[in-house]
């Protein structure tokens, strides 16, 4: 499985929402266990963007869907990063590179 993070900020709707019922922060939780995406850790933010999620999912695809799923019920908006872990990283470089 592959990592990402996504950053979320709150619209409008979502932050009265959110402000009327603080337990819908568990809703992105459900919403990505559904699509098959596990949830590795969660953080308010201060500052640009109002959530982190670390996420592990099957495919960019799958990770894609769950983003415009999310964006779509108009209560957040997102930016989705795909993460390398630094040990993969490093055994890609290391890898001997063809001429061109």
């Amino acid at each position: 499985m592959s990592v990402y993070l996504m950053l979320t900020t709150l619209t409008d709707t979502g932050r009265k929402n959110l402000q009327e019922d603080p337990d819908i922060l568990k809703d992105f939780n459900k919403e990505a266990d559904y699509m098959g995406v596990k949830v590795s850790c969660q953080y308010a933010l201060l500052g640009q963007y109002d959530f982190v999620n670390i996420c592990e999912a099957p495919s960019n695809e799958v990770i894609a869907k769950l983003a415009i799923r999310l964006s779509a019920k108009g209560h957040t908006q997102t930016l989705t990063l795909a993460a390398i872990g630094i040990e993969d990283l490093i055994a890609a470089l290391k890898e001997k590179q063809t001429p061109w």
